[in-house]
Formats: structure tokens, sequence, C-alpha cells
């Protein structure tokens, strides 16, 4: 528990106008931290941090369920006997 008796730890970005991969690295550091103890999300992300985090994988700490399409010719499902794509 962290002090206070919060059990989360919410960290707004919104200030970072040109993120790089040194505050991808500090968030990656927070969230190894608040591991076990509570919940860590990030809050305040513009476009250019968003697609950086989820371009090296990182985009749950958004705390937003990740909507991605899926990649161009691959099929999700089928039957054995159903045309390709």
């Amino acid at each position: 528990m962290y002090e206070g008796g919060a059990t989360a730890v919410e960290c707004d970005v919104g200030a970072v106008t040109a993120p790089d991969l040194a505050v991808v690295e500090a968030l990656a550091r927070l969230r190894l931290t608040a591991r076990g103890r509570g919940g860590f999300t990030v809050t305040g992300a513009g476009p250019p941090l968003r697609a950086l985090l989820d371009l090296v994988g990182l985009v749950e700490l958004l705390g937003e369920a990740e909507q991605r399409e899926p990649a161009g010719g691959v099929q999700e499902g089928g039957e054995p006997d159903d045309p390709a794509v």
C-alpha cells in the first residue's frame, strides 16, 4: 500500500510534448516499481506518446483496452475447407 492508503498510481503525462525513448524508459521503470503494490496507469498521453508506447509494446500503460486491427492477409478463424480471402 502506498502512503496515504492509495492502492494505485496514476501518472499524468499531459505536459510531455516531444516524447522519446527516455520518457518510455521512465514510464517502464515506474511501472516496474509499482508492480505488486497496486496499479499503474498513464493519463494525458498525446498521439505521439501513444504511438511510441504502442511501438514498443507498452500501450497497456494507458489503461485502455487495446483495439488493434488484424494484420493484412491474416484470417482470424474459419473452417478448414473455407477459401482464403
